[in-house]
């Protein structure tokens, strides 16, 4: 039980300072997208604001996938499909804390 413990108390940290960083980076886009309606922006902040949009959608995308209807049918079919079509639908914080020493079993 304590094994246990020790795993799941690692993983809501990891959790956490991935959430944080996130929340770092959305502060980031949000400040980027201030400044280009200020005409004050360069094209590599532009790109990254950008991509941090890319994975806000991403989390939006994967939400609305999880409390559809049928989910546990249709969810393994989307994941293989966007495989198929190199489609990456997993956000990078959820990557982050997929490792196989962080697995509960």
């Amino acid at each position: 039980m304590k094994i246990f413990s020790k795993r799941f108390n690692r993983i809501l940290v990891r959790l956490q300072e991935s959430f944080l960083e996130e929340n770092r980076e959305n502060k980031k886009m949000l400040d980027t997208y201030l400044k280009l309606a200020e005409g004050k922006v360069t094209a590599d902040e532009l790109d990254l604001a950008n991509a941090q949009l890319r994975q806000i959608l991403k989390n939006l995308g994967l939400g609305i996938l999880l409390i559809l209807p049928f989910s546990p049918i249709t969810l393994p079919y989307i994941f293989a499909k966007a495989k198929e079509h190199e489609i990456d639908l997993i956000p990078n914080w959820y990557k982050s804390l997929s490792s196989e020493d962080d697995r509960l079993e």
